[in-house]
Formats: C-alpha cells, structure tokens, sequence
C-alpha cells in the first residue's frame, strides 16, 4: 500500500504514529506529495476528488481518505485495538475533538501562509483560535484521566494536534493555563513513533 503524505500535516502524522506504532511500516510506503489548497498534486486528486491528505492507495481496493478513516483501517488491519470497544465513544469523541483542533489550526495557518496579507481575515484566524483554546481546555480539565491510561487513537490524536500547535502557533503559546496536558504531551512526545514522524522546522 501506499500513504499519500506530507509530513507538516497534523492528519498525515497521526496516520504515521499509528503505523510505527503498530509495526505495519513493511506493508505502507509513505510518499511524499506537496500540495495545497490552491494547488493540489495531481496524484491526490487521482486518488481522492477532495484532494486532501492523507490518502492510502490499497492493492486490493479503491483508495481510503480521511485520517479516522485510514487509522481505523489500519488498527483493523493489525487487530491492534487502539479503538478499544469497551469505550469506543469516549475514544471517538476525544479524537473527534483532537481533530478539531487540527482543523482550525490548519485553517489558521493557511489564511496566514496561502492568502495575500490584503485578503487576510485576522477576526477569521481569531475566531478559529478561540475554538483552538477551548478545546485544549476541555481536554486539560475532563480528559486527563483518559489520556493517563492505555493508549488508544485519541492519544496520538491530541499529541499531533498539540504538536502542530507548536509547529505553526507557537506564540500563541497554548501551554498557558493547561499545566497537566502540557506535562502529558511534554512525555508522549518523547515515543519513539513521535520522533521518527516530527516535521521539519
């Protein structure tokens, strides 16, 4: 199989922890597209009519996109269970929120890098930034006791969407006012699976 990829997406690097994670590295080549919102690869489009990453290309059938789509994929394929049954929807609804996270930070990010400075909307970056802040809050004050036990998706999840909080946002400085989370994520990125997929600076 083959993973359509970048390695400065927050979705893609979920994807990528989950594979190191699950030792399924020898059965994915991971390849490396560039693309944007304006200017989408050919490759992807070819795969995915959204023209987003990731995308995993299959052998044995049509291409899967999304990244909950592929990692649960992928956790069926390794019978891994990182979307554990017994408390699917709490896993669900974190990695929902993780998620979340990552879309508005991205959404930021591209109004910043993609648009001219004359068409920029900073009440539009602010609003996604206010929706940034309250996510991180609900997960440092309801969360903490599931993210302190047995891995699941929702783990990776909100350490790549912390991540790339730093990688684009850092002045904004999400640390403040969410002690536990932020010692949480300071351990988590230390894994292995975190290191090997960190992105360029």
């Amino acid at each position: 199989m083959k993973l359509l990829m970048s390695p400065a997406s927050p979705f893609v690097r979920k994807v990528r922890v989950l594979l190191r994670e699950t030792d399924q590295l020898d059965q994915v080549e991971e390849l490396e597209v560039t693309t944007t919102a304006f200017a989408t690869d050919p490759q992807i489009i070819a795969v995915n009519p959204l023209g987003k990453i990731p995308a995993l290309v299959r052998d044995d059938g049509p291409a899967i996109y999304d990244s909950r789509v592929i990692t649960r994929f992928l956790d069926d394929l390794a019978n891994a269970n990182f979307y554990p049954r017994h408390h699917i929807w709490e896993v669900l609804t974190l990695e929902a929120t993780a998620d979340a996270i990552m879309e508005a930070a991205v959404s930021m990010a591209y109004e910043v890098r993609l648009r001219p400075q004359q068409e920029q909307s900073p009440a539009w970056i602010e609003a996604q930034w206010e929706k940034v802040t309250r996510a991180v809050a609900a997960i440092d004050s309801r969360w903490m006791s599931h993210l302190s036990g047995p891995m699941d998706i929702s783990h990776i999840a909100v350490a790549c969407a912390l991540s790339y909080l730093d990688l684009r946002h850092d002045a904004r400085n999400w640390r403040a006012g969410n002690v536990p989370l932020a010692a949480w994520h300071a351990d988590f990125v230390e894994r292995e699976s975190m290191k090997a997929t960190a992105p360029p600076a």
